[in-house]
């Protein structure tokens, strides 16, 4: 029964911890928010196992570590310069229907990768593709040619 009722106490300090972050750090997962998630449970290990029956240590470290993640959610947020250092930045990956190989090697991006994501939204050729972006959350954005673009809502509104 004691292991259950640390369990209890540990999911709900964590959920208002992650809670008082905000809804922000959990709907776009940054590389500090992963580190966070999986720190979390190294911390809880002990405590919540009964081998170290102080949770006050546990609760502590894990503060800590929330109160870290939210410090810097803050600095990057008021301090732009802080965020392009600690944060990725958006990377061309085509532009005008061509490859930007150097970004593509840079990001690690196989062709292979980039054109499974587009035949994901429907585009057939890289020359439809007017720009690719990999944005600073992994995601690829494209922007269709205006001739691409055209074509596809004529196939959709035929399938309709």
């Amino acid at each position: 029964m004691e292991t259950v009722l640390r369990i209890v106490l540990i999911y709900v300090f964590v959920m208002l911890g992650l809670r008082l972050i905000g809804k922000r750090e959990l709907s776009q997962l940054a590389p500090r928010e992963l580190v966070m998630l999986l720190l979390i449970p190294e911390l809880f290990s002990q405590g919540a196992l009964g081998e170290d029956f102080s949770l006050t240590n546990a609760f502590i470290a894990c503060s800590t570590l929330l109160v870290l993640v939210f410090g810097v959610s803050l600095v990057t947020h008021l301090t732009p310069g802080v965020d392009g250092f600690i944060s990725a930045k958006p990377a061309v990956l085509v532009e005008h229907g061509s490859i930007v190989e150097d970004n593509m090697n840079r990001e690690r991006v196989t062709p292979d990768e980039l054109l499974a994501e587009m035949r994901l939204i429907g585009i057939r050729a890289l020359s439809d593709v007017e720009w690719a972006i990999l944005e600073a959350d992994g995601k690829i954005s494209f922007i269709a040619t205006a001739g691409a673009a055209r074509h596809r809502g004529e196939a959709q509104q035929s399938l309709a």
